[in-house]
């Protein structure tokens, strides 16, 4: 009797925690308001209102902020690349938004060339080159010249000038940012043939291929993590940018016949020419490629050579 009485005053001693147990697991306001882990990803929710190409963006129909949201965790578990368009990003944007300004296109373009190539001047396996990714049968349309000796798709300046150039024939089409910008992917004809078939005038309304779906999200994602990147769990430090180049332009009207030796003569080298300068291609400009605009180091701190 009396073991009977001890396993029975045993089991009680749990009745209170079964019941908290119970009553947290029926209770949705406390699984609702749980603390996320310590070392949890807090990932922010995607709005649903988006400032874009200056105009306010309502995506309240569920596609679009599913899209979008996609688009935002794609880039913030792309640590390494994120990371390096935020470096990047010190030392370019502010000639990108100069030029836009001055050609009176949407600021947030910039980050166009962000998704195209991250910054950088990279070519594609079907021949896209420079941060804008100009084809080579569409370049020479816009201005950019390409031969065997400079390819003015890697020159910053002028290949955003013809982005903007394109960005603009774009707009006039169809009269909207967005329009012009899914079309900057697609092609004009593609995008005006797929509203045409579909009986829509909006990129939103329109069914596309995955590439172009993805595109205007793409970049949408990337200027809310590049404005605010500590939400989305990134932080760089106030000097972690990459400085702008500090340079000087001269003319060059004489062909180079060795850049290597003429590089000498500036007091600088190649490499660091060619760095400045990436739209030349070999070690020398003939009197095809000049006159042309070359820039130099204005800074020996930066340009160094190395002594061992």
């Amino acid at each position: 009797m009396v073991e009977k009485f001890h396993k029975t005053l045993y089991f009680l001693r749990f009745i209170p925690l079964l019941f908290a147990l119970a009553c947290r697991q029926e209770s949705p306001s406390t699984a609702d308001n749980a603390i996320a882990p310590k070392n949890a990803k807090v990932i922010p929710l995607t709005p649903t209102t988006v400032s874009f190409f200056n105009q306010k963006i309502n995506l309240q129909e569920l596609d679009l902020v599913e899209r979008l949201d996609r688009e935002i965790l794609v880039n913030m578990y792309f640590q390494s690349s994120t990371h390096l368009a935020l470096k990047k990003s010190r030392r370019y944007f502010p000639l990108i938004e100069r030029i836009l300004k001055e050609e009176k296109v949407p600021d947030d373009f910039k980050y166009l060339c962000v998704i195209e190539s991250n910054l950088s001047n990279a070519t594609s396996p079907v021949g896209a080159a420079g941060f804008w990714q100009f084809m080579p049968f569409t370049a020479p349309e816009y201005g950019l010249k390409i031969t065997a000796e400079i390819d003015e798709r890697l020159n910053v300046e002028k290949s955003t000038r013809a982005a903007c150039k394109l960005i603009k024939e774009n707009h006039d089409k169809f009269g909207d940012w967005i329009n012009a910008c899914a079309a900057y992917n697609r092609g004009a004809g593609g995008l005006a043939q797929d509203m045409r078939i579909q009986g829509v005038t909006h990129f939103f309304d329109t069914e596309m291929n995955n590439e172009t779906a993805r595109y205007v999200f793409r970049i949408m994602a990337m200027k809310l993590i590049m404005e605010n990147p500590k939400a989305y769990g990134y932080y760089l430090a106030p000097n972690a940018g990459y400085p702008p180049y500090e340079t000087r332009k001269i003319t060059v009207s004489e062909p180079i016949d060795n850049l290597a030796l003429w590089s000498k003569k500036q007091g600088t080298n190649r490499k660091t020419i060619r760095l400045l300068n990436p739209w030349i291609l070999g070690n020398k400009l003939s009197r095809t490629s000049v006159p042309c605009e070359v820039e130099l180091p204005n800074s020996s701190s930066q340009f160094t050579p190395f002594r061992p």
